[in-house]
């Protein structure tokens, strides 16, 4: 706009200013001081233009930067304080309880390292040289004479498995001679095989075809033992005939990826033979796991020790000795440095050997009785913890046969339900074999629930839950890779051991309701159960109201609303049981989830309970939602009703009566015996009717007895201080005719105790259903209430008192 009004200034005075030539002046002098003002107009408008473009183009500039780099910089104590946020967190957020890693002075060596090392990374190029070939050579030195791997090189990376990756490219280098010229048609022609035990770590093969450039198919998943041996070991014999068959198809078997300590159990395979069946067919045999830090220990087992003599092996000493940021090493034997550099496991590089300087400060501090106390404390730690187990019931270790592994893997798993008479219940009658499997089976959540609740209660322990094909949900314990880090102490097994056993009752108490209360839901009306296998607690039941639509599988509004009153109902009955709701396990609709059972449950008055607090909210909430229209015709009703009576009373009573003053004087002289006719609304019945019988009954003095509220079918007797849902008798049998009487006789002492019949009475029908909640019955009865009108003269119904009831 104001480019536009400058312009149009322009113009006007191109146009109207008159330029006087030589030695002719303006005689007028106004217009002398037009043009003088019309010079200041336009420089003004000029200025206001050019500071608004200066502007203009400051925020231009400043918008693209962004907003911490804007200005002269920041000062170190606020850029701390934002690298502080960043790792903890708002205020407002709520604080998290992560493992926090316990950095002692030997992680403080290797946090100094890599400062150092960007430091180091500043000097000349020869200086620079000799120190960067001193502490690469050192620390492979230490770590080949630690680890009892004789004359071997190493090659320090990040990544765990580029190790591996590097190595294979120098077993195909090796093997390949032409490799570097022809490039991958030496591979088209004669295809190399990679074999994986079938107990690798998932996602290795991938990544080595992904960065080697190898279709899956050179890929060899060779299985474990089917019938002798561990099952998480390698077949041996299976794998011999692996290699025969793909030599026979023409192509090279190249590399085998053995395992000293799974990445799951911790199993070993049988390195030994598996060296000799690869110097027999010419394959490299490379071998990684947690069991190699046990070859800085005095004892070591057989299997592992046999580690020490393949081609190469990958090893991870910063979790081992608690050394934060830390790159994995990866000890190799190899007489060519020339494929080593093509390899790329070698560099002439000074910055990428610096990358052994955290881990050369490292080991100088620890030494070799740190390094070694380390390993042996986690050792120690996996054996207290193994030992202490086997005394366990119900726990089942999965390595049992590995006494050396310092990996420690269980699950709970109960063979039989009822089958210890210790955490029996009342046996669940015709129990099928279907049906223990599928107890069986819900163990895995059983054992998800109970991982979860022992990293929340020992955080030191540094346990893991994880799914094994054959065993289902597990529970590990590998304090090599957790222990130095998070400060394992014996203490702390033990204490995870007593947890442990605290929480075996609630499981086996869980697990033997489960069959019993689906079988209870399945025979009940209106009760749906849900199969949700992720759901540790008793079970998951839905309830089905009327106009549930059981083939959709989108959210029910009017189910959800009946949900959380059912939720609301059972969490105020203060039971030992948790509830919670949400959606079903395969569609939207919502369900409700019973938690774990920490004593014996009564099974059919829970789900007698669901039952009825469900009916009961839907009936209410149906009630509720047809008031308004029926109080509103109720209401028409009754005004139409008055509207004749008072039509009536004037026929009766005639005219005159009705003119104020004779009316008055008639009334004096002859009175008027009028009826009190009124009408009651049952909102129950949604009808008028006539208050003549109340009238009646209350001249003559006789109230009206309410009907007793009838009883349900199954009426709980609860002894006084027992909470909901508790079997009032256990033992190891079913209950017998004895144990009735004997319960009988208990109450009948409680009964003369408590001062008369009638107070167990109201108790017992007070637990119907739920303690507190009237019968349906009695409900009915009791929102039913009555409005009169006492006089004719009332324009209106009123509502009686609770005098006009009796």
């Amino acid at each position: 706009m104001a480019c536009s009004i400058l312009e149009g200034c322009r113009r006007e005075v191109r146009r109207e200013t008159w330029k006087p030539g030589p030695g002719s002046e303006i005689a007028d002098p106004m217009l002398a001081e037009m043009g003088k003002n019309l010079k200041e107009a336009m420089k003004m408008l000029e200025d206001s233009q050019r500071r608004t473009e200066e502007e203009n183009g400051k925020k231009l500039i400043s918008g693209d930067i962004p907003g911490p780099l804007q200005g002269s910089g920041q000062d170190m104590v606020s850029i701390l304080q934002l690298v502080q946020n960043l790792m903890h967190g708002d205020e407002d957020e709520e604080p998290q309880s992560p493992r926090i890693q316990n950095i002692g002075e030997q992680g403080h060596m290797a946090l100094l390292g890599h400062s150092l090392g960007a430091y180091i990374s500043t000097l000349d190029k020869e200086k620079l040289r000799k120190l960067t070939t001193r502490i690469l050579s050192d620390t492979t030195l230490w770590l080949c004479r630690i680890f009892r791997y004789e004359n071997g090189c190493a090659y320090f990376h990040e990544e765990e498995r580029e190790g591996l990756a590097k190595i294979c490219r120098l077993a195909i280098h090796s093997r390949y001679e032409d490799f570097v010229v022809d490039g991958f048609n030496v591979l088209y022609n004669k295809k190399p095989v990679i074999y994986l035990s079938a107990a690798a770590r998932p996602g290795l093969g991938q990544y080595l075809c992904n960065q080697l450039g190898l279709p899956f198919p050179c890929l060899c998943r060779v299985p474990c033992n089917t019938m002798f041996g561990s099952q998480h070991q390698m077949d041996v014999a299976f794998l011999e005939k692996l290699i025969k068959d793909d030599i026979e198809r023409g192509r090279l078997p190249l590399l085998l990826v053995a395992n000293a300590g799974t990445a799951a159990v911790g199993h070993t395979d049988k390195i030994g033979r598996l060296k000799e069946l690869c110097e027999q067919y010419g394959i490299w045999l490379h071998v990684e796991g947690v069991n190699l830090a046990t070859l800085a220990l005095g004892y070591v087992s057989s299997s592992v020790l046999a580690a020490a003599k393949c081609d190469s092996m990958t090893m991870t000493p910063g979790p081992w000795l608690g050394l934060p940021a830390v790159p994995a090493v990866t000890l190799y034997k190899h007489d060519d440095p020339a494929l080593t550099l093509v390899a790329g496991l070698t560099s002439n590089k000074p910055t990428d050997k610096l990358r052994a300087l955290p881990l050369w400060l490292s080991l100088q501090y620890l030494g070799l009785d740190g390094i070694v106390e380390r390993i042996k404390h986690a050792c120690q730690l996996s054996q207290r913890l193994q030992e202490s187990l086997k005394k366990v019931n119900y726990i089942k270790i999965l390595v049992e046969d590995e006494l050396s592994s310092p990996v420690v893997v269980f699950r709970f798993f109960q063979e039989l339900p009822g089958s210890d008479p210790v955490f029996k219940a009342v046996p669940v009658p015709n129990m099928t074999p279907s049906a223990v499997g599928r107890e069986r089976h819900s163990c895995d959540a059983l054992n998800r629930w109970l991982g979860e609740q022992l990293k929340q209660l020992v955080p030191a322990s540094g346990l893991t839950v994880m799914d094994l094909e054959t065993e289902g949900t597990c529970l590990r314990f590998s304090p090599l890779m957790t222990a130095a880090v998070l400060g394992t102490r014996g203490e702390d097994v033990d204490q995870l051991v007593a947890c442990i056993e605290s929480k075996l009752p609630v499981l086996c108490c869980t697990l033997q309701l489960r069959e019993e209360f689906k079988q209870e839901v399945e025979a009940t009306a209106g009760l749906l159960y849900v199969d949700d296998p992720n759901w540790p607690g008793i079970g998951v039941v839905r309830y089905e109201h009327a106009n549930d639509d059981k083939s959709s599988l989108k959210s029910d509004p009017e189910g959800e609303k009946i949900h959380a009153g059912l939720l609301k109902k059972l969490n105020e009955l203060e039971s030992d049981l948790t509830f919670k709701i949400g959606p079903e396990y395969k569609s939207m609709k919502s369900c409700l989830y019973v938690g774990m059972a920490s004593d014996d449950v009564d099974a059919a008055e829970l789900v007698e309970t669901i039952a009825a607090t469900a009916r009961e909210i839907e009936e209410n909430s149906r009630l509720l939602e047809n008031m308004t229209e029926v109080v509103r015709k109720g209401i028409q009703e009754a005004q139409v009703e008055l509207q004749k009576a008072n039509e009536e009373r004037l026929l009766e009573e005639g005219v005159l009566r009705q003119i104020p003053v004779v009316g008055s004087v008639l009334n004096w002289f002859s009175p008027v015996q009028a009826l009190q006719k009124g009408r009651t609304f049952n909102l129950t019945a949604g009808s008028l009717e006539s208050t003549e019988p109340i009238y009646v009954y209350k001249a003559q003095g006789a109230g009206v007895t309410p009907p007793p509220t009838p009883s349900g079918s199954r009426t709980k007797q609860r002894l006084p201080g027992q909470k909901p849902f508790k079997r009032s008798l256990r033992g190891s049998d079913a209950l017998s005719e004895t144990s009735s009487v004997s319960h009988i006789e208990d109450l009948e002492k409680v009964e003369r105790l408590s001062g008369g019949p009638e107070q167990i009475t109201l108790e017992a029908s007070s637990t119907e259903g739920h303690p507190g909640a009237p019968s349906p019955q009695h409900a009915d009865q009791t929102e039913a209430f009555q409005k009169g009108v006492p006089h004719p003269e009332d324009d209106h119904p009123q509502v009686e008192g609770p005098e006009s009831l009796r």
